[in-house]
């Protein structure tokens, strides 16, 4: 290349230099009146420094710019040690523009001696960076996990060669028996067979609001699972062929948030003969809020079952837009009785259906009794023009069961509008983000545990409780294992509902916009918490110094007061864990025997805003049924939800991204895997999960395979060979994880994305693992309706 040539390179090199110094220089600016660190305004006069020597053809604008970079990978080191991930914003673009410049400083060296300093510099620089990822990656490395303490034996029933229901068992474990798939031969799992459902969104409208979140169940001889929208089907589970379909024509006008059915229910009606129709039967709800029954042999409707084989349980809730009320969790069977909450949409009016909680007769579909926690005398249908009390807690995801103690628990929500407790009445705010057990026979409340005083953040309980034996210096007792949202994992008796290990009330910050409304106090568990330390400063990400910049500002600009900083009305406020885990609807798995509890969990912050009314109203946020151009209304739950009926409107930005990018603001890894030890609670080994294939700037997919760690949605599941089989992520991978270790020993690539918990069951001699590949709007993988199995080789 001639000299001339050479010279337009540098001033072109000089001019990104300036502008990128210019870009630190004013952000770095803010940044110091907010309080921040005053890197950024420095690193930015550097910059400016050696732009305008490069631009006049000087070498010293290429030294200086090798003291800002050498400057830099101090202070980097300084604030974060030899963090990897936190080292990536802070070195690796300044490490590309330093190769670049040193590279010019050649061809602007006067004598060969100048020239060789400039190559020593850049190998020098290089050592040096390469040194720092180095000791990264050392410090990055897990040690060996050790033993977990062991079980306390099982009483319950576990799942083996089928599996009965949606969390294995109605205790939930997530947990089987089968052990022929380990970690020695998982390597050789195969894909068997494939099918497509056929349930896929019609309309553009519903594609953005599809989430197959199914487990299947497997029971005898035959597969059943439902669909996004309802379809029942039963399958042969050796080869994934169809036995019969049933389609209860439920409406896209009908799909809330998110069209989801995680999971349908089987039941064996007493004394039946076996040849009699609907002997046993499917049941499930529906996101129009139905329960069907189906015949489980040949999938017609069971005819003593409600009318033509369904009941309406809307009746009695009162007036309700379509897609507000619906059930999309599998309902749970204790002694007879179907135990089903209600999905109701959050966020839209304070004035919202009813989280009544409804028992009925599994064999007649018959109401047993209703449980309306503000008039819990009211047993049966409210009179003709009255209806449920509006706007109560409700449970959207699945209770768990207890057979011999005739108790159902209910992991219960929030009051209608999340953000905003001043209109909430005592008995919501008693049982509202709670655990509440129920006597199945009659319908009253055993006992309640709350896990949240007054909720204000979303932290409504989405996890299906767990049941265990668990081990005390008093002996065995039977126990429940609740995972919340915010991140702590309580362990009560589930007789009583009272703590077995230590929940302690802290101090949490006061103030903002409800100041007489915030508890004093939150409960604490101290058994174990998946939450990660308070954000700082330091905890803002990027792909570049500039990205990391902007997210520091954004930071300093909100209000955060560490965990349970009150919402706010001055600009944005903080929130984590976000709305969104902790532990979230895929619940946690537990091996008994061994006595390790599996935890798939989140790890990001929202970024919030609560939107004064008249702001909200000319903006056109209106409640579902009152939305401009329909009923049905796209996009994440909390991006401008009106909460109609209170002072604010809200708007939450779940993932906390740069505008421009796309990227998230909170460092990784956004997600992770952590396996407890039943006994003590102590962390036995805690991985990042999920891989950076289909993250990246400006939504480009990166394809890198490194485990990035990235938001999941959906559960574990683990069996006796010592195996962790999880989705869940936004990487499409179905993974098999050595219990022991923590480590992937099989992955495979999914057809769509795998929000959704496998399942695991043995036919015809072969252990097989199945799992649902639909996608998942909110979490941005790809819709899809395949189920997908896997066994090893015959």
């Amino acid at each position: 290349m001639n000299g001339k040539a050479s010279g337009w390179l540098v001033k072109a090199l000089a001019v990104v230099v300036l502008l990128i110094g210019m870009a630190l220089l004013a952000g770095g600016a803010w940044l110091i009146a907010l309080g921040g660190s005053p890197y950024y305004l420095l690193a930015g006069l550097g910059l400016i420094l050696s732009g305008v020597l490069l631009a006049r053809l000087r070498l010293a604008g290429a030294w200086v710019y090798a003291v800002v970079f050498l400057a830099t990978l101090a202070w980097a080191l300084w604030e974060v040690g030899f963090d990897g991930w936190a080292l990536v914003p802070r070195l690796v673009g300044p490490a590309v523009l330093l190769v670049l410049i040193l590279a010019c400083a050649r061809g602007l060296a006067a004598t060969p001696g100048q020239a060789r300093a400039a190559m020593a510099a850049l190998g020098v620089s290089a050592l040096l960076l390469a040194g720092t990822f180095s000791g990264a990656l050392l410090a990055a490395r897990t040690p060996s996990a050790p033993p977990p303490s062991g079980g306390a034996g099982v009483t319950s029933a576990l799942a083996g060669a089928d599996w009965p229901a949606y969390g294995g068992t109605y205790g939930a474990q997530r947990y089987s028996r089968l052990n022929q798939i380990t970690p020695a031969n998982v390597g050789h799992l195969e894909r068997t067979w494939l099918i497509h459902t056929g349930d896929m969104p019609r309309t553009e409208a519903a594609r953005k609001m599809y989430g197959a979140e199914t487990t299947p169940l497997k029971i005898g001889d035959t597969l059943y699972l439902c669909t996004p929208k309802n379809v029942l089907l039963a399958l042969d589970p050796t080869t994934g062929a169809t036995r019969w379909r049933y389609d209860p024509k439920v409406p896209d006008a009908s799909i809330p948030y998110t069209a989801a059915c995680r999971g349908v229910s089987y039941y064996a009606v007493p004394g039946a003969h076996p040849a009699q129709a609907c002997a046993t039967r499917i049941i499930e709800g529906t996101l129009d809020a139905r329960l069907i029954a189906v015949d489980a042999a040949t999938g017609l409707p069971c005819a003593d079952f409600g009318f033509g084989g369904q009941v309406d349980t809307a009746q009695g809730i009162g007036e309700h837009a379509a897609g507000m009320f619906s059930i999309t969790s599998a309902p749970t069977i204790v002694r007879g009785v179907i135990v089903t909450g209600h999905q109701v949409l959050d966020g839209q009016k304070r004035d919202a259906p009813s989280g009544v909680i409804q028992g009925f007769d599994a064999a007649t579909g018959k109401l047993r009794w209703a449980w309306d926690m503000a008039r819990p005398d009211l047993a049966a249908a409210p009179p003709p023009g009255q209806s449920w009390t509006r706007g109560t807690p409700n449970m959207w995801t699945t209770a768990s069961g207890d057979e011999a103690l005739g108790l159902v628990y209910l992991p219960l929500g929030n009051s209608a509008v999340d953000y905003w407790s001043s209109l909430r009445s005592p008995a919501e705010k008693a049982h509202s983000t709670s655990l509440v057990a129920l006597d199945v026979t009659t319908g009253k409340p055993a006992w309640s545990f709350q896990a949240v005083h007054n909720d204000v953040w979303d932290y409504d309980l989405g996890s299906q409780a767990t049941l265990v034996d668990f081990p005390t210096q008093a002996g065995v007792v039977p126990a429940v294992i609740l995972p919340g949202k915010q991140g702590d994992l309580y362990v009560l008796d589930r007789r009583t509902g009272k703590p077995l290990t230590g929940v302690e009330e802290r101090k949490v910050p006061q103030g903002g916009v409800e100041p007489n409304e915030r508890s004093p106090t939150q409960p604490f568990s101290l058994f174990h918490t998946l939450r990660k330390p308070d954000l700082t400063e330091k905890s803002m990400w990027g792909m570049s110094p500039i990205d990391q910049m902007i997210c520091r500002i954004q930071f300093r600009r909100a209000t955060y007061k560490g965990f349970y900083t009150p919402p706010e009305t001055k600009g944005r406020y903080i929130e984590y864990p976000g709305y969104n885990g902790g532990s979230d609807w895929g619940g946690i798995a537990l091996d008994p025997f061994k006595g390790v509890i599996v935890a798939n969990y989140n790890d990001m912050p929202n970024y919030n805003r609560l939107v004064p009314r008249a702001e909200a109203d000319k903006k056109g946020w209106t409640p579902r049924g009152q939305a401009r151009g329909g009923a049905m209304k796209a996009g994440a739950e909390g991006a401008g939800d009106p909460q109609a009926g209170a002072p604010y409107a809200i708007d939450v930005n779940a993932g906390w991204r740069l505008p421009l990018t796309g990227l998230l603001c909170k460092q990784p890894p956004y997600g992770g895997l952590r396996a407890i030890d039943l006994k003590t609670g102590k962390t036995l080994w805690d991985r990042p999960l999920g891989s950076a294939r289909r993250n990246g700037p400006f939504g480009i997919a990166s394809h890198l395979p490194v485990e990035i760690g990235t938001p999941n949605n959906g559960g574990a599941v683990v069996t006796a060979g010592g195996l962790i089989f999880v989705a869940a992520t936004t990487d499409n991978l179905i993974r098999a994880i050595d219990l022991r270790t923590g480590k992937t020993v099989w992955q495979d690539t999914l057809p769509a994305g795998g929000q959704a918990t496998p399942m695991t069951y043995m036919a015809d001699g072969r252990q097989y693992v199945v799992v649902m590949a639909g996608g998942h709007h909110f979490m941005e993988t790809p819709i899809g309706d395949a189920l997908v199995a896997y066994a090893l080789p015959r």
